[in-house]
């Protein structure tokens, strides 16, 4: 794992938008799910996963839900069990409420607050699974109060033997029984336009791979989307008195989601930096997934040596990270410095796989940087407001001139007129207006 100074390294990073072949790869397929439905939908099914199907066994069964229970250890349920009852504590104190404030003189504003009625959730399959996104994306769609969530994964993300039984557990216990075996872009254009089979969503949630960001984004403003995900991103800032090798287990458990996941080390110490380096390449050897996160730290991954620490915090608000870790001396007093950063880890006991499952707080976080402008999911993704005005007659004299006088300065005539037709009819004191 390469150490250098901040001068020497390169802050930016692309943005993954695909090639041009993928995305007019996607646009065809988009387009054809769009005319031709659950034929289409078949067609790439058994082309791209190699899983031919009848439109009668696009929907996971009841029976195939119950069965993964069977496929499954309990101490996997027990563990879901638990990891779903903090995500729903954590995430139902972000729930909002409708409100309206009532004036003396009879005007009421106010916000509706109300679910969307049908989501869509994608559930990836390919280098891994993820059972814990079925709950990030499910639980705060729930608490929100949205009626119908609908799930769709990969038909083969469990091999031979068809959908991931963990996945499938982690949906039940979460409280999906609406479960589609397809995946890939043809999956998400189905969510957002509907076939025969699979009825359109208002959103469409949930990672995936390279096809399914840009199929997202090709169905964006036909239906909303949480966001085009990149690869997954974690920057530790450290000081002298952090663990190497806490340090390096915490980068490597980035490293192996993805050979484009970045794994940074800011830190102010030159012993740290040395001892995280040869920690991180003596634990790859160890590692499972070695080729991934070696990579991984190869191409996106640093160490960072700075000045200082105040040097260090500008360094972690420019990356505007994913998720960042501050395993510091005092790691509370630097949270206030911190203005860009998805999810913040303080301590050495605050590893970052205690977010990614167990916390409570929600896994999926801006990448690339849109940490700088965007939020984890929460409740708020899948709500709706509606503005409410209801306006008394005293009211629209009293301001009724002063909305004219807007309206006309922008040229619009018959906005003004609206309320002037109002005013005249209704006004007192023979001028038009009522008084100011």
């Amino acid at each position: 794992m390469k150490v250098v100074s901040s001068k020497d390294f390169k802050l930016e990073r692309e943005v993954e938008y695909g090639t041009p072949e993928q995305n007019q790869a996607v646009k065809e397929i988009v387009a054809a799910i769009k005319k031709e439905g659950d034929t289409a939908l078949l067609r790439y099914t058994e082309q791209f996963d190699r899983v031919a199907l009848t439109p009668n066994q696009l929907r996971v069964t009841p029976e195939e839900l119950q069965a993964a229970y069977g496929r499954v250890e309990q101490s996997f349920v027990s563990a879901i069990q638990a990891a779903a009852a903090n995500i729903r504590a954590f995430h139902a104190r972000q729930k909002r409420n409708s409100w309206m404030d009532l004036q003396p003189d009879g005007t009421i504003l106010g916000q509706i607050i109300r679910p969307l009625k049908r989501v869509g959730v994608y559930v990836p399959g390919g280098k891994a699974a993820y059972p814990s996104s079925v709950l990030m994306n499910v639980i705060p769609a729930q608490i929100a109060g949205v009626p119908e969530i609908v799930m769709v994964t990969p038909p083969s993300t469990g091999g031979k033997e068809g959908i991931d039984p963990y996945i499938l557990v982690a949906a039940a216990e979460a409280g999906v029984n609406e479960i589609y075996r397809v995946g890939g872009a043809q999956a998400v254009a189905a969510l957002a336009f509907g076939t025969e089979s699979i009825a359109p969503v208002d959103k469409i949630c949930g990672p995936g791979n390279i096809y399914v960001a840009l199929a997202k984004r090709e169905v964006y403003g036909a239906v909303d989307i949480d966001s085009i995900a990149g690869p997954s991103e974690i920057v530790v800032l450290a000081d002298e008195t952090a663990e190497p090798a806490y340090v390096a287990a915490d980068l490597l458990s980035q490293a192996e989601h993805d050979e484009m996941a970045s794994a940074i080390l800011v830190t102010p110490s030159q012993s740290l930096a040395d001892n995280v380096a040869a920690e991180v390449e003596r634990q790859l050897q160890e590692l499972p997934r070695q080729a991934i996160a070696r990579s991984s730290v190869e191409n996106y991954g640093a160490i960072i040596v700075v000045e200082s620490m105040e040097e260090g915090i500008s360094v972690v608000n420019r990356l505007a990270p994913e998720h960042l870790e501050i395993v510091v001396e005092d790691p509370m007093g630097l949270v206030g410095s911190i203005e860009n950063a998805g999810a913040i880890f303080l301590g050495a006991y605050s590893s970052e796989p205690v977010g990614d499952y167990f916390a409570g707080p929600n896994h999926i976080i801006p990448t690339n940087g849109t940490a700088r402008f965007s939020s984890p999911v929460d409740v708020d993704d899948f709500i709706k407001k509606s503005s409410l005005i209801y306006y008394s007659k005293e009211a629209l004299l009293r301001d009724g001139k002063t909305i004219i006088e807007l309206a006309r300065r922008e040229g619009l005539e018959g906005h003004a007129r609206a309320i002037e037709i109002r005013i005249k009819n209704e006004g007192k004191g023979g001028d038009g207006y009522g008084e100011q």
